[in-house]
């Protein structure tokens, strides 16, 4: 992490005043006082309800150690940072950093599966060189910026999540991240309301290999048509991933482990070599993940063997957590989020496991004009792959209607999340399993609660 002494080199000709400074590095940095920790840079930022200023003297009461505030706010003091703009200042300094330090970035972009795909490369490479990776979802135009400015000098590696709301946003990323690796999960039906339509979205995903350096190199789904054609926009060299037998890197008899992971064949089409590997990551659509981590992992030098073996010692991701209900059944929570890909997914999941399976899914929001086509297609999906539906919120009597035209005969529809809670509390046995999921917005993390109390 920068320290103070960083930051006013960084700032150089912004900063007006001249603040104490120190080579102490900086804990963290945090834009809400509530998360401010001793020797932490609290961030003033004014948002549409709220302005950051209002709240300095909490962060530094919690322990931050310097404040960056803009110069219309007249605060001062030796541990202030005084700029015209903080966010402009914070986006610059980490556009500045970045050009500083000397680790061989990867910038992750896709409509699903970025923080998953993050967690399991930083891991991966972790395991052989100093690695530096975005904290949490840091990933748009003030986390990305903190993401940059969190790289130890020492890094040799750093893994980066770039998950824009526009195309504006998404050219500032790329420009800031200057990754010298890419990669792009896929293309889907997410955050429409903002991007507009499935061209548009691959038109802005495909803006992170478009910026990658002559030396860089591409790592495409190749089993995604949409982010395959990304090839033609980038000067950097290209590696596909995928099942197609036209892949770069090939995976190949995947075997779902339930809760304990998954076991695939993976190919390298240029060494023609292959090895039989087994991860932890949950649900056999996490192969795809294990494969682009190992694209990753090829270009740091690492053999076929030492990438399995890192594999192997992965830990799952922070978003999907197996959960015990107060009558022993089993809790999928994937409430964080959800778009359409990430619903197959995870349903997929839930095929595997034991009978009863029961699926609790939630509205998903910012689709768009593709809502009503994708709550349709998703109740379509979910009508074999589930014993006992359940829909919740407005959107989701859609996911219902279209199970029940499927054949699905246990299919039914509730309003609110509470509602789901009393049904599943009398009906739920020891012996199920259920998926909870749904876009954040409708807050099943209560249901899972709910369920998993005494």
């Amino acid at each position: 992490m920068i320290s103070s002494n960083d930051l006013a080199q960084l700032l150089d000709e912004q900063l007006l005043n001249q603040p104490d400074t120190s080579d102490e590095p900086f804990s963290e940095i945090v834009i809400d006082s509530r998360e401010a920790s001793p020797r932490s840079l609290f961030v003033a930022l004014r948002g549409e309800r709220l302005d950051g200023h209002q709240f300095v003297d909490h962060a530094l009461q919690r322990g931050a150690s310097a404040a960056m505030v803009s110069e219309a706010s007249g605060l001062r003091g030796p541990a202030m940072f005084v700029v015209a703009d903080p966010l402009f200042a914070l986006q610059e300094a980490g556009r500045r950093w970045r050009n500083r330090v000397t680790a061989q970035v990867v910038g992750i972009t896709g409509s699903v599966g970025k923080t998953t795909l993050r967690e399991a490369t930083f891991q991966l490479l972790r395991q052989h060189v100093p690695t530096h990776q975005s904290p949490r979802n840091f990933n748009g135009d003030i986390g990305l910026p903190i993401a940059l400015l969190g790289i130890e000098p020492d890094a040799e590696w750093a893994v980066i999540e770039i998950g824009p709301y526009s195309q504006a946003e998404m050219e500032l990323l790329v420009s800031s991240a200057k990754a010298d690796l890419g990669i792009v999960t896929n293309v889907g039906p997410t955050h429409l309301e903002r991007f507009g339509s499935i061209a548009d979205t691959e038109r802005i995903k495909g803006l992170l290999p478009a910026s990658l350096p002559e030396h860089g190199l591409a790592i495409l789904n190749g089993d995604d048509p949409r982010v395959r054609r990304m090839a033609s926009r980038t000067r950097a060299a290209v590696l596909t991933y995928g099942f197609g037998s036209d892949c770069d890197l090939r995976g190949s008899n995947v075997v779902s482990k339930g809760f304990d992971g998954i076991e695939f064949t993976l190919h390298d089409s240029h060494s023609h070599e292959r090895v039989r590997l087994q991860t932890p990551l949950v649900g056999t659509h996490q192969a795809m993940t294990a494969l682009a981590a190992s694209a990753v992992g090829l270009r740091a030098g690492l053999t076929l063997t030492e990438i399995a073996e890192s594999l192997r010692h992965l830990q799952p991701g922070s978003r999907l957590a197996r959960r015990t209900a107060w009558n022993g059944a089993t809790i999928i929570d994937d409430s964080y989020n959800a778009a359409p890909l990430s619903m197959q997914a995870a349903l997929d999941l839930l095929t595997d496991c034991q009978p009863r399976r029961i699926a609790l899914l939630g509205d998903m929001f910012e689709l768009g004009t593709e809502e009503q086509a994708a709550h349709q297609a998703l109740g379509i999906y979910a009508a074999d792959r589930c014993d006992w539906l359940i829909g919740v919120g407005a959107r989701s009597r859609q996911v219902v209607e279209s199970a029940r035209e499927a054949g699905h005969a246990q299919a039914c529809w509730v309003a609110e999340p509470g509602q789901a809670a009393d049904i599943l509390r009398h009906s739920l046995t020891a012996n199920d399993t259920v998926l909870i999921k749904a876009s954040h917005a409708m807050h099943l993390e209560a249901v899972v609660e709910r369920l998993a109390a005494s």
